[in-house]
């Protein structure tokens, strides 16, 4: 291997498929591209959506994502994990495998547990999983609001919710505040059992598909590059508010974030 190839970070992210490209694994290989990272894409779902809503999804088998993820880990050195859309139990324990070989390299887990209109797309039993399993084994958790009620449901504030989060484990949780009604988004970063930082950010108009994915992966991928988490996730916010005002519609649902908003050429 040259040097010049060590110098590319590679972020395994396991996402689901998303047919109209706005969110999951593309989401995922944009974003990491745009911090100079390599993508090794593990799927693991099917999914049947549009800009609207998921019409229908398919877990792939716990062994297919383990061979996928296996065969990649004795290739390639892996510098950070992103674990997007895990719909089943059997997926959570699969993932769980794979990061108890691995324990120093970061994970990054967005919980995902519904669409952007609110249908659900990870069952009970997957939730409990993720609890038990996967946060102990988390770097940073980026769960909305929403999100955190739904991993913590005995908390009575979403402060509550990030120390039951963090008591399971996880050692940085950031709840963004997209889906609460304040007139900016406000996301806040807690570790060691306190509030670490709030950011404020202008709230922009409509929605976006593939939001929470697009973070997930920066976090992921500028942790690869070296950065270190606090630094890492700060810019990791600045660079996704920065696709989602630059972000398009194109089909009839939701604006999808222009994670390439770099590539652009403004003098042409």
């Amino acid at each position: 291997m040259t040097a010049k190839q060590a110098a590319v970070p590679v972020v395994m992210a396991f996402s689901g498929n998303d047919p109209c490209g706005g969110a999951g694994i593309q989401a995922d290989i944009e974003a990491l591209i745009s911090h100079g990272c390599h993508a090794a894409p593990v799927l693991t779902a099917l999914t049947i959506q549009d800009t609207q809503d998921v019409i229908g999804y398919t877990p792939l088998d716990g062994s297919l994502i383990v061979e996928q993820a296996r065969a990649v880990l004795e290739d390639m050195p892996i510098s950070a994990f992103k674990l997007g859309l895990l719909a089943s139990a059997e997926a959570v324990e699969a993932v769980h495998s794979i990061l108890h070989d691995y324990p120093d390299i970061p994970v990054i887990l967005d919980p995902v547990l519904a669409s952007g209109s609110g249908s659900l797309i990870t069952d009970e039993d997957a939730i409990e999983a993720m609890t038990q399993l996967l946060l102990p084994q988390t770097t940073v958790l980026t769960p909305n609001s929403q999100e955190a009620r739904a991993l913590a449901p005995e908390a009575d504030s979403l402060d509550a919710c990030a120390m039951a989060l963090l008591e399971r484990g996880t050692e940085f949780v950031l709840i963004t505040g997209t889906h609460e009604n304040t007139p900016h988004v406000i996301n806040t970063l807690y570790a060691n059992n306190r509030v670490m930082e709030t950011f404020t950010w202008d709230r922009l108009e409509g929605s976006f598909h593939g939001s929470g994915c697009t973070l997930a992966a920066s976090i992921a991928g500028l942790l690869a590059q070296g950065l270190e988490p606090f630094s890492a996730i700060h810019e990791a916010q600045e660079y996704t508010w920065q696709a989602l005002s630059q972000g398009y519609r194109i089909g009839m649902g939701q604006r999808i974030p222009n994670r390439l908003f770099w590539a652009r050429d403004d003098d042409s």
